[in-house]
């Protein structure tokens, strides 16, 4: 079992414990989430901490949406209730990057590849995507990456 999901399963129970019910129905809706992807395919597979990591960020970012939209709607109570839930589950993900620190990995990894390749070019940004991805990991934007990826290379 991933320690991601260790860890919101062993939050149920200090929130039960707590009596916080707003974390303890997220955790609970969230915990469920995974469990159905897990069982959803023709051979049941376990999450690793990566793919629930990506998970919690789809997740809190349909809160968000949702929120958006009954605020639109002039219902704020459910918009701020929507807002309490995408922060109990943003408080599991990892810190997200600064534009200067994705930079960085993006610009060591191509003079890693660069050192032991040769110059890159663009038609070889697969080849530097890969481990740039592997080492942002969801904490910065995928398309500002590629952008600074294909920017770098060109």
């Amino acid at each position: 079992m991933s320690t991601l999901k260790q860890q919101l399963k062993s939050d149920v129970v200090t929130h039960m414990k707590d009596g916080n019910k707003v974390a303890l129905a997220t955790l609970r809706n969230v915990l469920g989430e995974i469990e159905t992807r897990e069982k959803s395919g023709k051979v049941p597979v376990e999450l690793d901490d990566l793919q629930v990591t990506s998970l919690l960020q789809k997740e809190a970012a349909k809160r968000r949406e949702t929120s958006a939209i009954y605020a639109e709607a002039g219902e704020p109570g459910r918009a701020a209730a929507e807002i309490a839930e995408a922060e109990v589950i943003e408080a599991y993900l990892p810190q997200p990057l600064t534009a200067a620190e994705a930079e960085a990995i993006v610009d060591d990894v191509i003079a890693g590849l660069e050192a032991s390749e040769g110059p890159l070019a663009m038609r070889q940004m697969g080849l530097a995507m890969k481990p740039i991805t592997a080492r942002i990991a969801g904490r910065f934007d995928g398309k500002a990456v590629s952008d600074m990826v294909r920017k770098r290379l060109s």
